[in-house]
């Protein structure tokens, strides 16, 4: 269960709030991440024979132990990427929901038998796993998306070599030391840190033993992985960009939808894939609901994500806030209005304030790019078509929202939108037991709910003669 041996090289691991190492882990190449592989290969016959009871214990042990070091976690992921303190024990406690879930998961694993139309032979069906997996993770929810793979494929009887973002290995690491507590065995889980993910993960990919990648990040790495996968025909899982639209019709309760605003567009920091990207706002209530929302953000705290009170950590590093500025500037400059923030923050780290525009044209950047940042951009619309062909203008699909007190508009919007999650009334949809994932350019399969298994499973079917 530990890293690969490596040469000694090792990278610094960054706090974006002072610009400070923290710590510092092994800098893995392509011999190493293929001893991972080598080393997961090796360990894939033993634990696909282990039973479904073996499996679920596991994961429900992994389940308990980080639930009691919800505190030293949630530490150490503030650290290492921002987010404050008690968003950071929420993303543990979510993260190890996925065990717990997918513990219950590894005792459904079903088939079916059933008699040939001329009774001649039964038809048996049976799932088997996948095999050897890749599992490749962002830095956004360095727990909650490590397990939301892990925790599939474990109970589905597969290894896995997982490569954490760069920028958040520790996380990953000691989620791995939990795992091996719980009573993984050596090489059925290994982590790949590395500074060139593109070198050192190119032969796994490339590699036939290895059968199955599940990828989240942005939809141009994607394509990327899908073209090298096609090489061995690897199964594929992808968790891609967003462009999340935010519906608010008149109907709809102002002070619930603006509740709803800021739970879609701030929790982590606005840099999550389900972010509110485009919030669209019906011209009777524009003004109310805006004026509600610059009052809401203009209270949050802006400061180190270990500061007591504080809810705006800062972004991942500098390109991000650099990117987030020149997204600014140029809806200024196709005639947004700022009605708050607007401008990087004179202190050191990664910070960008809480941001609000308003009359953000369809053709500003920020519409049609994934903002990842603290910037919410308000835009008007007059009639239910318009919206809805507004929302779907965009190759991305992932999720939408919509506010409404008409249950027939709710459903018959929902319906309407191109995207693979709805948020109807709330502006959270992420959840263990429900299917993530999105259609169009934002993926390609499920992560969670009953579906979630699915991904780490071949089905098999045998032909036997009466």
């Amino acid at each position: 269960m530990e890293q690969q041996p490596a040469d000694g090289t090792r990278f610094d691991v960054v706090d974006p709030a002072t610009e400070q190492p923290i710590g510092a882990v092994l800098d893995m190449g392509p011999g190493q991440a293929t001893a991972c592989l080598d080393a997961a290969v090796a360990a894939q016959p033993c634990w696909a024979a282990t039973t479904p009871t073996q499996r679920a214990d596991v994961l429900t042990r992994a389940y308990q132990l980080m639930i009691e070091r919800t505190d030293e976690l949630a530490l150490l992921m503030t650290l290492e990427m921002g987010k404050p303190l008690p968003e950071a024990a929420g993303e543990v406690r979510y993260a190890a929901e996925f065990f717990r879930w997918f513990a219950g998961e590894a005792l459904r694993i079903d088939g079916g038998l059933m008699t040939s139309p001329d009774g001649r032979s039964r038809l048996l069906v049976t799932h088997q796993p996948v095999g050897p997996s890749l599992l490749v993770t962002p830095w956004n929810f360095p727990l909650a998306m490590g397990t939301r793979k892990i925790g599939p494929a474990l109970a589905a009887g597969c290894t896995c070599v997982v490569k954490p973002a760069e920028q958040t290995p520790l996380s990953m690491l000691a989620l791995l030391g939990i795992l091996h507590e719980a009573g993984v065995p050596d090489g059925v889980v290994t982590v790949v840190t590395t500074t060139d993910p593109a070198a050192a993960m190119a032969p796994l990919l490339a590699d036939p033993r290895a059968r199955k990648l599940s990828f989240t990040g942005s939809t141009a790495v994607g394509r990327v992985l899908l073209a090298q996968c096609a090489q061995t025909v690897k199964r594929t899982s992808m968790e891609l960009g967003g462009n999340a639209p935010f519906i608010v019709f008149d109907d709809a309760d102002v002070d619930e939808a603006v509740d709803g605003a800021l739970a879609a567009k701030m929790r982590n920091i606005g840099q999550a894939c389900t972010a509110a990207n485009r919030i669209y706002v019906q011209r009777a209530i524009a003004e109310s609901f805006t004026a509600a929302l610059v009052d809401r953000m203009g209270a949050l705290k802006v400061g180190r994500g270990t500061e007591p009170g504080v809810h705006v950590g800062p972004l991942i590093d500098g390109d991000a806030v650099a990117k987030v500025s020149a997204l600014v500037a140029d809806a200024r400059a196709r005639g947004a209005t700022v009605r708050l923030g607007g401008q990087r923050l004179d202190m050191p780290g990664y910070f960008y304030p809480p941001t609000v525009l308003t009359d953000v044209p369809d053709d500003a950047e920020m519409a049609c790019t994934e903002i990842f940042g603290p910037v919410a951009a308000v835009s008007a619309f007059d009639t239910e078509d318009e919206v809805v062909a507004r929302a779907n203008d965009t190759e991305y699909g992932l999720v939408a929202y919509l506010y409404t007190n008409d249950t027939r508009r709710g459903w018959r919007v929902a319906e309407a939108l191109d995207t693979g999650m709805v948020g109807l009334n709330q502006g959270v949809v992420s959840t263990p037991s429900g299917p993530f994932g999105g259609v169009k350019q934002s993926g390609l399969g499920r992560e969670g709910g009953f579906l979630g298994i699915a991904e780490f499973l071949e089905t098999k079917y045998i032909g036997a003669a009466r």
